[in-house]
């Protein structure tokens, strides 16, 4: 962040006792602490437990989780509820963290969850999800995209069971 998001000022560093060097605007006198991106990524399993949902999106030919952005005064585990059922139509329960990680290139902080959904029957949402299928955990290690963010995620999970 190189400029104030209040007042378009040029930050400057300057030392906050128990923070260390913050980004410091100096026409508003505000520390201003890096801002980002929050986003969700799911492992949904199906009921039986015993099969993982990967998706591939916007045209994309590599298998990942299904993941979106935090909504403002949302918390994570409803946005996972909320972008299971936008992008396949399936309820889910049984929401559990399993890791995080920031992704650089976008800017986000991505918090990984695991989940179980109602039902195998998904119909997915056209605009947003070009393939969806059913995986068995060993299927879905092959099948996610290799060097992925996703297969991080999923392997820790999978390594954990």
């Amino acid at each position: 962040m190189a400029y104030c998001t209040v007042c378009g000022t040029k930050l400057q560093p300057k030392f906050l006792e128990h923070e260390g060097e913050i980004p410091y605007c100096p026409n508003c006198q505000e520390f201003r602490f890096p801002q980002y991106n929050v986003a969700i990524s799911a492992i949904v399993r199906n009921p039986a437990a015993d099969k993982i949902l990967l998706l591939q999106q916007y045209g994309g030919q590599r298998n990942i989780l299904l993941a979106g952005y935090v909504n403002r005064g949302e918390a994570a585990e409803q946005a996972v509820a909320r972008e299971v059922r936008e992008e396949v139509q399936l309820a889910v329960q049984q929401i559990k963290f399993n890791r995080s990680e920031f992704f650089e290139k976008s800017n986000t902080l991505m918090l990984n969850f695991s989940c179980q959904a109602t039902s195998e029957q998904f119909t997915r949402n056209q605009d947003e999800v070009d393939q969806v299928q059913w995986f068995s955990f060993a299927e879905a290690r092959q099948q996610i995209a290799a060097g992925s963010l996703a297969e991080k995620f999923l392997d820790a999970y999978l390594d954990q069971l």
